[in-house]
């Protein structure tokens, strides 16, 4: 799919793996829109690459719906999502104080999964009604797992489990829009260098640096990006689950 004069649609675009993906995505000629819960974020990031910021809860059906209805109205149905939008708290299924509390572990599935198949559902809604493009296709959505969702750390059994699922969802979504021309992937990263990332300390983010097999370093949200926009454009490229990890294996 040739990504010029496109409309996109990113999820968690205020930063991150979001921002950078928005990034690649415009300078390829995409029309896109960044949808954060911080609309102040979103809405400076889109400043800089020429897009729509909006707001944006993921785990709301109605928000998802006007947001998207939105996106639609100022650059046109979407063709390309990508949902990055996710949370990755630590927490134990029992702990010092006893067993986790089941909120903690609902909301982890409700923004990584649940936010995820919201966009996913609308998205698809309107790339079904397009025409095709030349290459047959009428849409690409992209979502974002883990390597967690294969190897999963103590203290990851809320986030694993969420990402597990959206790893899972990928497949019979692909299978069943097949129909439509949408193409559906999974990107799952290893550890990158994001916002949470960064504001750890030095030392811990120079251990986790070790882990990968190679390059020996975090990854960039510029090479997940980069991923991002390989997998618009070749349309070879379906109903599969990429990781972008440097070798890593999670101990």
């Amino acid at each position: 799919m040739q990504i010029d004069g496109l409309a996109a649609v990113v999820t968690g675009g205020a930063s991150g793996l979001g921002a950078a993906s928005a990034q690649v995505l415009a300078d390829a000629g995409a029309k896109v829109t960044l949808l954060d819960l911080d609309l102040e974020g979103a809405e400076a990031q889109a400043a800089e690459i020429g897009g729509l910021g909006l707001h944006c809860d993921v785990t709301d059906a109605i928000s998802a719906e006007t947001a998207m209805a939105k996106a639609a109205e100022v650059h046109g149905p979407c063709r390309i999502l990508v949902n990055c939008a996710g949370i990755a708290p630590a927490g134990r299924i029992v702990g010092r104080d006893g067993p986790m509390a089941l909120e903690e572990f609902e909301k982890v599935i409700k923004v990584n999964l649940i936010g995820t198949f919201n966009l996913i559902r609308v998205a698809a809604h309107q790339m079904s009604l397009l025409e095709p493009l030349t290459d047959g296709e009428q849409g690409v959505i992209i979502s974002t797992a883990s390597i967690a969702a294969f190897e999963g750390q103590l203290g990851q059994a809320a986030y694993a489990a969420s990402k597990a699922g959206v790893a899972g969802l990928m497949l019979p979504a692909a299978r069943e829009l097949a129909r439509f021309g949408i193409r559906v992937l999974t990107i799952a990263p290893g550890l990158m260098m994001t916002p949470m990332v960064a504001g750890l300390p030095q030392e811990v983010q120079d251990n986790l640096a070790q882990q990968p097999l190679f390059p020996k370093r975090l990854g960039k949200p510029e090479e997940f990006a980069g991923l991002v926009r390989h997998i618009v454009e070749n349309a070879a490229l379906n109903a599969e689950t990429l990781r972008i990890d440097g070798g890593m294996r999670m101990q």
